[in-house]
């Protein structure tokens, strides 16, 4: 366990297992524990794994204000330059994914490879009419979700998200109690993410001057419009890698732990 200094913000994080590093960043909602399942199913074999908690998470600070995705990214950058050994294999997932990118756009220089899981970022899109149309339920969800945050009911718009936004019915119940607490615990943070204008957004232009390999995945049983987010990525990136997980949604490492990992590591070593 270690702090590092970012920002003037403490990020906590963890390390685990031998050889390259592995920064595994984390989404919405949770902390690096959620990244535990994947660990434990060998994810630590070959890699020295690193997940931490994102500021306004878990055991990192949260200092006042209205936060961005860009303080993220340089987050990231910073934790990244603790570990002496850039560039290095990063992984992320949703909102997580989306700041991986970001940076990855401004510092491609920092990366040896890359791994997204359903990026949230619906501006790359928002010029098709088509997939605005299959992205509306979504957001009808999301800003049910918003209305229950913004009235202090964070358990009941946990819920609501997981099972109506990322998950599907009935997930809810089958997450373990810790995960459950966590979406609570991180209500206000996802709020306070969502009023970022910034949030959605991409340097397309910039990211098509990364040319390490990308790793682009989805759950199958997820909503259709993140297979277009990643069309749109495919088509700026150089080098990139599509997998889906069968009967997956937008948690793979925690409800698919075997198969993220031989997914993830498998393209790392061919990568």
């Amino acid at each position: 366990m270690a702090q590092v200094r970012a920002d003037g913000v403490d990020l906590f994080c963890e390390s685990t297992g031998t050889g390259d590093p592995l920064v595994l960043v984390h989404g919405s909602w949770t902390d690096h524990t959620v990244w535990r399942p994947a660990i434990q199913a060998d994810l630590k074999a070959g890699f020295t794994v690193v997940a931490y908690d994102r500021r306004g998470h878990g055991a990192s600070g949260s200092p006042p204000g209205q936060g961005t995705r860009r303080q993220d990214e340089d987050d990231l950058a910073a934790l990244i330059g603790s570990l002496g050994d850039a560039p290095v294999h990063v992984a992320g997932n949703s909102f997580g994914a989306s700041a991986v990118l970001g940076l990855a756009a401004r510092r491609p220089e920092l990366f040896r490879t890359i791994a997204v899981h359903e990026p949230p970022l619906i501006d790359v899109v928002a010029s098709d009419p088509a997939v605005l149309a299959r992205l509306q339920p979504t957001m009808t969800s999301v800003d049910a979700v918003l209305d229950h945050l913004r009235k202090g009911e964070d358990g009941p718009g946990a819920r609501l998200f997981v099972e109506e936004v990322a998950l599907g019915p009935g997930m809810w119940d089958a997450l373990p109690q810790e995960t459950r607490e966590s979406f609570t615990a991180h209500a206000q943070t996802w709020l306070d993410e969502q009023s970022d204008p910034q949030w959605a957004s991409l340097d397309l232009d910039g990211l098509s001057r990364c040319t390490v390999p990308v790793l682009l995945s989805r759950g199958t049983q997820s909503p259709p419009w993140f297979a277009a987010v990643l069309d749109r990525l495919a088509e700026v990136l150089p080098r990139t890698r599509r997998t889906a997980f069968d009967g997956a949604g937008h948690m793979p490492h925690v409800t698919h732990p075997q198969e993220y990992v031989a997914a993830l590591t498998g393209f790392i070593r061919e990568a």
